[in-house]
């Protein structure tokens, strides 16, 4: 494999371990995302990975060359790794240019002109960061990492300062870059809908643990915990025979036979389908029909049983260890 985490720990002085035992791979050319709400060890693994942070116990190998473990510690200068930050962090006084060549003392101009091509920026080269929007200090920074030659690319909530009406565009346009330079990259981020377009696999992160390491259809048709079924998407709860069950929005469909009874509470449109929500037995469901339902209606629910999801009642199972 082109990158190997093994069993890396960290933690800071007495305190619980931030990550424990951290154990993937990753192909060459391979983009995941790292997936966790805050305070999961997110920032610090990316940190550990760049060698911005030394690690406890464990192993980082990088392209059949061995970064950290207990005996060895390479510098984040000679890692061969490029990292953008989510805030752009560009130099105010210097152009794209100068932003994208700062501290190389030899350029090739045409691997310089094939990047600028690449990441859009051809054009934009003598402007200033006050004169760029998002996506393009965005491109500026994935180009000063680019430039470099990285072996891996690290991108730290990427599109988080974007504004939703950009969001996608911009997506896209770090997608095909990224592609296109064939690097291996990892996405770090809390947001599942920056993820499914753009990842190869997904790693779901808690409270310093790997929860589920798959590809993104995989892990949103068999989440392997109630937290990572949670974390993809939403869920509907039902209960049966004593024991509760979740299924997903997309998976319920109005039906003509008596199944579940279900009163309309809201319908929302949702650009070429209506998200409804109706209370079944006590309980708010979720789930689209191609027109509006009227408020107050009764109507039958239901859905095929591969479908159903199976957790603990309250829906809290992570792994912790």
């Amino acid at each position: 494999m082109f990158l190997n985490v093994k069993n890396l720990c960290k933690s800071y002085g007495v305190e619980e371990p931030v990550i424990k035992k951290l154990n993937f791979s990753l192909k060459k050319g391979e983009i995941i995302s790292f997936i966790g709400e805050s305070g999961s060890g997110k920032t610090t693994f990316l940190k550990c990975l760049a060698g911005l942070e030394n690690i406890d116990s464990g192993l980082i190998e990088l392209n059949g060359r061995l970064l950290n473990d207990h005996n060895k510690f390479v510098e984040a200068n000679q890692r061969k790794i490029g990292f953008v930050f989510q805030d752009n962090p560009l130099f105010p006084h210097l152009n794209v240019l100068e932003n994208i060549k700062f501290n190389l003392n030899k350029i090739n101009d045409d691997e310089l002109t094939k990047l600028l091509n690449l990441t859009a920026l051809n054009g934009l080269e003598k402007r200033y960061p006050h004169e760029l929007s998002g996506g393009e200090k965005q491109r500026v920074c994935i180009a000063r990492s680019l430039i470099r030659k990285p072996d891996l690319l690290l991108l730290d909530e990427p599109f988080s300062n974007l504004d939703s009406n950009i969001k996608t565009k911009i997506k896209d346009e770090i997608y095909r870059i990224i592609k296109e330079s064939g690097i291996t990259t990892i996405f770090v981020t809390h947001d599942i809908s920056d993820t499914f377009n753009i990842s190869d696999r997904i790693l779901i992160f808690k409270a310093g643990v790997l929860q589920q390491f798959d590809e993104p259809v995989k892990m949103y048709c068999s989440p392997v915990n109630c937290y990572c079924a949670e974390v993809l998407g939403d869920l509907n709860q039902l209960n049966l025979k004593n024991k509760t069950y979740y299924i997903r929005p997309e998976n319920i469909f109005v039906s003509k036979k008596p199944a579940y009874e279900a009163s309309v509470v809201k319908s929302q449109f949702f650009g070429k389908e209506y998200k409804i929500r109706a209370t079944v037995n006590d309980f708010s469901w979720y789930f689209f029909n191609n027109k509006p339902l009227k408020i107050g209606s009764k109507i039958y629910l239901d859905f095929n049983q591969k479908d159903v999801l199976e957790f603990d009642s309250s829906c809290s199972t992570f792994f912790t260890n």
